[in-house]
């Protein structure tokens, strides 16, 4: 299968790729940058330059395309204050790609997310979906990426086998710069591993390679408006991730005020207070996914998270 992906050398996409090449499908990777298009060409992956924002780029590489994977989402912008921005962009990018497949019954998969679909309950693929109810977390820019997720769910009934994957707040592994990566840099510099409350909370997680394998089925087999969830860890105590990160950085371990978290994890602080396990079990049943890689616990317990660039 010739597979276009969007976000391809990215922290999810790179993983993707090789998972997809060495099930023998072919790959072409949209790079914006050289060093993207460097790191896809090493790959083994084809390079079409361009940005999610070149629609005619978008349509043409899909209309070529055996199925469709869209990664990519503005994170710098949408962590910066233009979270709506970036969810704007992403829509657009979605509804190409809807236009170029209608018809096709090819496969079209987004990553999308998990973090407060049933909060204090343990969510499901059913969750969060166009005929339930949208609670009143969901506002500006995450309530247009949910509408991005039901839009993607709807083009099954324009003949596209479409699937929304949705991706747990931590998907980690050795190289992640992600949620997990700042929270440990917070610790280094606060002086203190620090979580919310009573830290009873729980963050559903998985490592990338076992998502990517999930992609990899979901491209291959997944019906036509799945959701899906790449959960490995159902849900992990905030308190028990602080522990560790104390450990590893030889640091104390302490509670942060509910009113004193904004100043101490300033924008994660929002996310790090969400209380959001998830299920996968569906997902597993339906795909027979198994994830087989380290939790986040033993893989946190692995030191890589805590190497300093000189070391």
């Amino acid at each position: 299968m010739r597979v276009f992906i969007t976000g391809a050398s990215g922290w999810i996409g790179s993983a993707v790729v090789p998972e997809l090449i060495g099930a023998g499908h072919q790959v072409v990777g949209l790079a914006r940058s050289d060093a993207s298009a460097a790191a896809l060409t090493a790959a083994g992956a084809e390079v079409r330059r361009g940005t999610i924002d070149d629609l005619d780029t978008l349509r043409s590489a899909a209309a070529e395309s055996d199925g469709v994977i869209h990664l990519a989402f503005k994170h710098d912008i949408a962590f910066s204050g233009g979270f709506e921005d970036a969810a704007d962009a992403d829509r657009r990018a979605i509804d190409t790609f809807g236009e170029a497949l209608a018809g096709s019954d090819r496969p079209f998969l987004i990553a999308s997310g998990t973090l407060g679909l049933a909060p204090g309950q343990v969510a499901t693929e059913q969750d969060g979906q166009a005929s339930a109810p949208v609670g009143d977390h969901w506002t500006g820019g995450l309530a247009k990426r949910v509408a991005n997720a039901h839009a993607t769910a709807a083009l099954a009934e324009r003949g596209i086998r479409s699937s929304v994957v949705r991706l747990p707040p931590t998907v980690h592994g050795d190289g992640d710069h992600g949620f997990l990566a700042a929270v440990v840099a917070i610790a280094r510099e606060k002086g203190v591993s620090g979580y919310i409350g009573d830290g009873a909370n729980r963050w559903p997680a998985v490592h990338r390679s076992d998502a990517a394998h999930l992609f990899r089925l979901a491209l291959e087999s997944a019906p036509a408006g799945s959701t899906l969830h790449a959960v490995a860890d159902e849900g992990v105590p905030i308190r028990s991730v602080a522990e560790v990160i104390g450990r590893h950085l030889a640091l104390p371990v302490a509670s942060v005020h509910r009113d004193d978290a904004a100043g101490h994890f300033t924008w994660l602080a929002a996310f790090l207070g969400m209380d959001s396990p998830t299920s996968s079990a569906h997902t597993r049943e339906l795909l027979g996914w198994q994830p087989t890689q380290p939790g986040l616990i033993d893989d946190l317990d692995k030191g890589h998270y805590f190497a300093t660039p000189s070391s």
